[in-house]
Parts: C-alpha cells; sequence; structure tokens
C-alpha cells in the first residue's frame, strides 16, 4: 500500500510498505478522504515538536473519514466490511502517542481490538466522505465551543476562519446561541464564514463591528458574552482583557505560544473567565454527527482545495497559506 512517511521538516516520502495483514480480533479500514489539519501543517512546514504528537519515520495525518475492508474471524458479529467509519486518532491504533501519526496519508489503517464510539465511531449515510472527513476537527471546535458554557441568548464572536473555528462557531448555534461573528485575516476564509450565515468581519474592524452588532454594555463594550481564540494570537487575548465585558469567558483552542502574560488582578476584578480547551469528548463527536446529518450548514463550503495522495507536498504547501486555503483534502477514494 501507499503510504506516507514524516521525515521532518518539509520532507515527506511516499512509500509502498507492506497492507496490515488482519487478526481474529481486528479490522482493516480503507482511508476514502482525509483532510489536512494545522498541525500538519506546521511540522511540515517547522519540524516536530512535543505539543504535536508526530514521530519522525511513522505514517501520518490524523482526520479521515475511512471504510472497513477486512474484519477478523472473533469480532465478525460486531464489524462488517462496508461499514464508513471515524476513527478515533488517540485510541484508533490502541496507543495514545500516535494521535498525530494515526495514518490518514496512507491507504490503510490496522484497528486493534475496535471498540464502537471509541476507537471507532460509524458515520451515517447522511454524511458525505467531503464533509465526514472533517469530523476530527469539528470535534475539537465543538469541544471548544461546549467549554464555553453557551447559555441560550448569549452572544459569541470567534477569532480564526479556519475549519475548527468556524466548526465552533456553528457548535454555537447548534447550542442554541442566534448571534455569533467571525473574525479573520483572509478575505477568502471571511467569504466562505459568510456562505455559512456568519457575520464576519477583520480584527482591524472588529471593535467597530462588534459594538453595531451586538449593541453595547453600560461601560461601552461590545455585548459579547463568550469569546474563542482559534487563531492563537496573542492580540485577540489582549483585546480580550482590554475590551471584553465583566462575566465573559474567553475559551483558549489555538496552538499558538506557549506562555501568555495574564493580568490576573483585571481578570479578577471583572470577573472574567479563562478556559483552556484541547481534544474532545464522545459527546462532541455525537453532536458533530448531529449536526452534519442536519444539512443545516452547507459544511462543503469549507473544502479550498483536493489532491491526490501523489501530491501531498503540494497539498501541504497550499495549506500552509491562509490567504488562497481553508480546509484542503486528499482524495484516496
Amino acid at each position: 500500500m501507499k503510504a506516507a512517511n514524516y521525515h521532518g521538516k518539509q520532507a515527506i516520502e511516499i512509500q509502498q510498505i507492506p497492507t496490515p495483514k488482519v487478526g481474529p480480533k481486528e479490522v482493516l479500514i480503507r482511508n476514502l478522504r482525509s483532510s489536512i489539519c494545522g498541525t500538519d501543517v506546521a511540522v511540515y512546514q517547522h519540524g516536530p515538536d512535543g505539543s504535536h504528537r508526530i514521530t519522525v519515520g511513522q505514517e501520518f495525518g490524523h482526520e479521515t473519514v475511512s471504510e472497513i475492508v477486512a474484519v477478523g474471524h472473533e469480532i465478525q458479529e460486531q464489524f462488517h466490511v462496508g461499514q464508513r467509519v471515524y476513527p478515533y486518532p488517540r485510541l484508533a491504533r490502541n496507543d495514545p502517542s500516535r494521535a498525530g501519526t494515526l495514518g490518514a496519508f496512507s491507504e490503510y489503517i490496522l484497528i486493534p481490538q475496535p471498540k464502537w464510539n471509541q476507537s471507532l465511531y460509524a458515520v451515517p449515510e447522511a454524511i458525505s466522505n467531503e464533509e465526514a472527513c472533517m469530523i476530527e476537527p469539528f470535534s475539537v471546535g465543538t469541544r471548544a465551543a461546549r467549554r464555553a458554557q453557551p447559555q441560550a441568548g448569549q452572544t459569541a464572536i470567534v477569532f480564526g476562519a479556519g475549519t475548527i473555528g468556524l466548526a465552533a462557531a456553528i457548535a454555537l448555534q447548534y447550542f442554541g446561541l442566534k448571534k455569533v461573528m467571525v473574525v479573520d485575516l483572509s478575505k477568502k476564509r471571511l467569504e466562505i464564514a459568510r456562505s455559512l450565515g456568519f457575520p464576519v468581519t477583520t480584527f482591524q474592524d472588529m471593535p467597530k463591528q462588534a459594538l453595531a452588532y451586538f449593541g453595547q454594555t453600560s461601560s461601552q463594550r461590545a455585548n459579547v458574552d463568550i469569546w474563542i481564540d482559534a487563531a492563537g494570537d496573542e492580540a485577540v487575548w489582549t483585546c480580550f482583557m482590554q475590551q471584553g465585558k465583566i462575566e465573559s469567558r474567553f475559551v483558549e483552542v489555538a496552538v499558538g505560544p506557549r506562555y501568555r502574560n495574564v493580568d490576573f488582578v483585571a481578570l479578577s476584578f471583572a470577573q472574567k473567565s479563562l478556559i483552556g480547551s484541547g481534544g474532545y469528548m464522545p459527546e462532541d463527536v455525537e453532536d458533530v454527527l448531529a449536526m452534519m446529518a442536519s444539512h443545516r450548514w452547507p459544511i462543503k463550503n469549507l473544502i479550498s482545495h483536493t489532491y491526490r495522495l501523489d501530491d501531498l507536498e503540494q497539498a501541504l504547501q497550499m495549506a500552509s497559506d491562509p490567504a488562497s486555503s481553508l480546509n484542503v483534502q486528499i482524495v484516496l477514494e
């Protein structure tokens, strides 16, 4: 089978390796479509580091939708050839250290001792392959939205119109929020966010646009309850501390600078909350499946480019340019 191995900064090799053989309690899945994550771009452009769980010399990629093609004889009552599945990166290979090296950019993945709704999730027929290969980043975005503790009638602003940021914005609407604004620097990404039904603005124009859209509090700040940072720029945090209203909540989901300066006195007196969000839980995957199957949002609009596996490096270069791309997918089916 073909497999993309990661060898370090700007070093990807498409290799022919043996297709795994299926043991009595294993299933073999064939990847249909895979999505390029921001962490894939980061390690490709800058090399590996401890925060991304990418191992030099291993298969990589972790956002995919797959199909079961072989089932071990001891688990044939639970799993069947032809079932479409989403493999959860931390558990699919029974090795959490391989969360970033699942093998989404390989033709096949062997799943040892699979368990429904843990290592594998069934993908409903109503969800296309194009949408399903975004289940992983959508689950991350949905977790960020849930961590914000959204309540009906509240308002939110999301910084970063990448896949995770737009997923968080969609999830906030799914959880009942009526007013959600999206902020980005890329005109292309803002156009896509607008096509999903969100009011959009640039970071420079955000203070003025937020006041006009959300209204203002007695302290003349935009009436925004929830701030979600899916951009990872320290300027977003600074803006929240300067312009966030009393009791507003800030959720950090982006992988950005490791350390930030936090004025705990100002945070405390304004009764603001700083909330971290990373990864996701089974409930988030279930919500994403419901969101995608509802067809309430044109989620396919997020896809900006598709490539074949042999063109993975070209795809990574495109995904590295937020001004020109959003969700870049690899077609293996």
